[in-house]
């Protein structure tokens, strides 16, 4: 029989490795927010608003301001609400405004807390549901009339189905769309466990309740969130369409002629709808 010494030392040895998972799970919990989120912070000076017919604001929400920009068109044909990534700020992501401006589509976008000139901390993914919505309900009477588009990209994809799915646009377009972070986590991570995702971020069971048509980009070559995502989004639903763009990463799918093509005319055909 061994000593008792030996024996604890053993036991130790096989006790390490669950000791060790034990530790990196704790860390993933209580570090999620600097996991996910990677923000520009902008001093509150900072002019964003600086071409033809932007215009900034900000909206109270909850213990924080957020910072918006709007391309604010004197008779738009509809509204894209757009919901952009985890990294950067409206100062990265407003940049493509023309697009919306010869589809005579307002744009609305907003930076999430701690984004840009936004203030406050992203603590839960109910918060972050709830500063959309609450957004969304200060633009929404403007637009009571027209036809609303409902824009995710790559973090903002879960955000957007889960807001189209409450207020029905005419349209809901995903770009480098996930099915979960659940899903993300279980390719890249397989040794994390699903109760340790804060963010599940389920896209996919958002989707569910979009009832009207569903447009998805993603590139071929996109490295950080794979081409399976898009295609398991768009088999889920009747009404999607995907656009798999050849040669697209993940961060410049914007860029490609197959993508701006099929927005615009997304764009278009819903205002010669409403005009007809």
């Amino acid at each position: 029989m061994l000593p008792s010494s030996i024996r604890r030392l053993l036991l130790l040895i096989l006790l390490l490795p669950a000791m060790a998972w034990v530790a990196a799970v704790a860390m993933i919990w209580w570090t999620q927010e600097r996991l996910l989120f990677f923000p520009t912070v902008l001093p509150p000076d900072t002019p964003l608003a600086i071409a033809p017919k932007v215009f900034e604001r900000s909206v109270e929400v909850s213990g924080a301001r957020l910072s918006l920009l709007e391309l604010r068109l004197d008779a738009p044909s509809g509204v894209v609400f757009f919901l952009h990534g985890n990294g950067g700020s409206l100062r990265e992501w407003f940049v493509d405004p023309e697009l919306y401006r010869q589809a005579n589509f307002d744009l609305v976008m907003m930076d999430y807390r701690g984004y840009g000139k936004s203030s406050g901390e992203i603590e839960s993914e109910a918060q972050l549901h709830s500063d959309v919505r609450r957004v969304w309900d200060t633009v929404a009477p403007r637009y009571k009339d027209l036809p609303i588009v409902i824009y995710g990209r790559s973090l903002g994809t879960a955000l957007a189905a889960q807001l189209a799915s409450e207020i029905d646009p005419q349209l809901t377009v995903l770009v480098s769309p996930y099915r979960s972070m659940v899903a993300l986590a279980r390719h890249d991570y397989p040794w994390v466990p699903p109760f340790a995702v804060r963010y599940p971020l389920r896209t996919d069971a958002a989707l569910l309740g979009v009832t009207g048509p569903v447009l998805i980009f993603h590139g071929d070559r996109d490295t950080l969130i794979p081409l399976e995502h898009g295609r398991a989004l768009a088999a889920m639903h009747p009404s999607a369409r995907l656009h798999a763009i050849a040669g697209a990463g993940h961060d410049d799918v914007h860029h490609f002629d197959q993508y701006r093509h099929a927005l615009a005319g997304a764009l278009q055909a819903i205002a010669l709808k409403r005009d007809n």
